[in-house]
């Protein structure tokens, strides 16, 4: 039948393309499947079909449709209707076949939900792409072009032909047609429809990644995160809510609480007449390989390396995430990631969320949140300003900035503000908290000329300079503090939010998650702190610092507790890992959870650790449940049920 033939050619226009960008990425990281077999890594082609096959099939709705129900009088004028719909589809799955490549050098993964997040952002990454990536827009234009130009002229479909089937010869092709295209929408014989978790069918996670559809990813991913709903929690299995919470709460060491879970009072080790300041720098994209006592390289970061001899420095800290927003909310609150988008931009936690600085302003402290670039991004004006914060202080407000790039001002422009700042609050006697983001260690990676020695033998924007960079901006803002009579009574906090490209391997690169912190205050000695900690852990470690008597519901401990576990939760993508010492279990969205140890930066495969797979189960249900519930908030903002 022609109608038939039509999408079958249609069908494998698709994918053949969907064959042709999975084998470049097999061939590109062919060097990283070593681990595995080669007939095995062949297998992410035949898994690849399937969602391939999927993406395909809802394509093909409106094609089919038009094909079968158009009366043959409007034959040529449909026939060009699907045919430019069809070239549309071609070409958009072209473009982000060709996005595919640089997506994956930078994150490791192919495009999900951040492809989507980032074109709430043009100018930004507008700007980013035409700096760093010239060659291959390019070349993804001249494809763009060629293949239109193609499709045009030597376009194999015969569509007029095809509505010109008698009409009710074509009617009765509605179930069939309809059977196969839901057949292969599903693509499973099981009770639920085949999804992007099909593709997870091996431990070595970059093949997992060639098997994926970019298109179908891109698709699930903001279906899954567009939605607040218990569909996304649900992938990761079922537990009992007060098992849950009783998991969590033996695993934290943290009594679950009556009205607030997990709240509790913290009596501080340091108790002084006068509380202290807080201020938190996070660092964007600051990994553990740039700083020498975390492991890294010293000659990068040599502020830091100074101010380490000056405070207490965590060498074992690991990051909540692989986003910003899980970091700062893991600093500014004490908060773990939770399935699907940061707290930052969901809906529920845009007030009466738990922050420093809620739980601050009763003892009478101002704050704010400093940023270089522009609030909007990432939501965290609204977020900062409805959790307790009294003033945000983005681009616009810097005057005569020194430099500018695309992701805002330089860090150094956000010192000298930031300490300008906390100088009109110590003139006005006021106590303060404050959390500080920087933005200059991030691609497009631009730079001012004359702040730095640029290194020898790598581009100017690069991560090296930029760190490079960022440590500069470091010891230029404890520079001017030490100058202040501010600076002796205030806890400084410098932390990363994450790694600056998390890749490997690995289910989840744990190895990739370590990221540097230190605390500096008037006071306290020199030390290094070597047992594995969380971003909460360097907040409790903070707020027990600033020398008053806390309640709150951070989830982490201060180091000088004794309740202090080795235990991280760290979320890639949309996959959880509880790590437990040198144990690790990892749940994914619909697939059965394993359990791996952590040896040499790395993991390895190990028998099922049955409480442990279901703790980290119980993590995602228990954080879920705390955002849906609104259950994550300072002890005087908690709403009562009536009794």
């Amino acid at each position: 039948m022609p109608v038939f033939k039509e999408l079958f050619k249609i069908y494998l226009l698709f994918i053949a393309l969907f064959f042709l960008g999975r084998l470049g990425l097999y061939l590109v990281y062919f060097d990283r499947l070593n681990d595995i077999s080669f007939t095995y890594s062949l297998m992410s082609f035949l898994y690849g079909l399937k969602l391939d096959t999927m993406t395909t099939s809802y394509i093909l709705i409106m094609p089919a449709l038009f094909l079968i129900i158009t009366p043959q009088i409007f034959a040529k004028a449909i026939s060009k209707i699907i045919s430019g719909y069809v070239l549309i589809f071609l070409l958009i799955a072209l473009y982000v076949e060709n996005a595919t490549f640089p997506f994956v050098a930078q994150y490791d993964v192919r495009p999900n939900y951040l492809f989507v997040e980032y074109l709430k952002y043009p100018k930004e990454v507008t700007s980013m792409i035409l700096k760093e990536y010239p060659m291959q827009l390019i070349v993804a234009l001249v494809m763009l072009i060629i293949t239109a130009l193609g499709y045009l002229r030597f376009s194999p479909l015969q569509l007029e032909a095809a509505i010109r089937t008698p009409l009710w010869r074509r009617i009765l092709l509605i179930l069939p047609i309809g059977a196969l295209l839901f057949m292969g929408i599903r693509s499973s014989v099981g009770h639920r429809p085949a999804n992007i978790s099909d593709a997870l069918y091996c431990t070595n996670r970059i093949v997992n990644e060639i098997a994926k559809n970019s298109l179908y990813s891109i698709g699930y991913a903001y279906y899954s995160y567009s939605k607040e709903s218990d569909k996304l929690v649900q992938s990761y299995g079922n537990i009992n809510l007060n098992e849950a919470y009783a998991r969590v709460s033996q695993r934290l060491n943290i009594p679950k609480g009556q009205k607030i879970p997990f709240e509790r009072l913290e009596e501080t080790h340091f108790p002084a007449k006068e509380s202290k300041n807080l201020v938190i720098f996070i660092q964007e994209s600051l990994g553990s390989q740039f700083v020498g006592f975390s492991g890294g390289d010293t000659s990068i970061t040599p502020n830091l390396e100074k101010l380490s001899h000056e405070g207490l420095a965590f060498t074992n800290l690991f990051s909540n995430g692989t986003r910003s927003i899980r970091g700062l909310a893991g600093m500014s609150s004490g908060w773990l990631p939770l399935s699907g988008e940061g707290v930052l931009k969901r809906n529920k936690s845009q007030s009466d969320f738990f922050t420093v600085a809620s739980l601050l302003k009763p003892l009478g402290y101002k704050s704010c949140f400093i940023y270089g670039g522009e609030g909007r991004f990432d939501n965290m004006r609204s977020w900062y300003m409805g959790n307790g914060f009294d003033e945000v202080i983005e681009q616009k407000d810097y005057a005569n900035p020194t430099f500018v790039s695309t992701w805002g001002v330089s860090d150094e422009d956000l010192v000298i503000k930031a300490n300008d700042k906390f100088k009109s609050y110590a003139q006005k006697n006021e106590k303060f908290v404050s959390v500080m983001f920087s933005s200059s260690n991030h691609s497009p990676f631009e730079l001012p000329e004359g702040k730095i020695d640029f290194i020898k033998d790598k581009p100017r924007q690069s991560v090296d300079n930029a760190v490079k960079y960022a440590d500069y901006a470091i010891g230029r803002f404890f520079e001017l503090a030490k100058k202040e009579t501010y600076y002796k009574n205030t806890v400084f906090v410098v932390v990363a939010d994450h790694n600056i490209r998390v890749y490997g391997d690995d289910l989840v690169p744990v190895n990739m998650f370590h990221i540097p912190a230190l605390i500096i205050t008037d006071g306290l000695k020199e030390q290094k702190f070597d047992r594995m900690s969380t971003q909460p852990d360097v907040l409790a470690t903070a707020l027990d610092l600033i020398g008053t008597n806390l309640t709150y519901p951070v989830l982490g401990h201060s180091i000088y507790s004794d309740a202090k576990k080795e235990v991280s939760l760290m979320m890639f993508n949309d996959t959880f890992a509880l790590r437990v010492k040198d144990k690790v279990a990892i749940i994914q969205p619909n697939k059965t959870a394993l359990t791996f140890t952590y040896q040499n930066e790395h993991l390895k495969a190990a028998p099922h650790d049955i409480e442990l797979e279901k703790d980290v189960l119980a993590f995602v249900k228990v954080m879920d449940d705390l955002y849906n519930k609104k259950l994550f908030r300072s002890p005087s903002t908690i709403c009562l049920p009536n009794k």
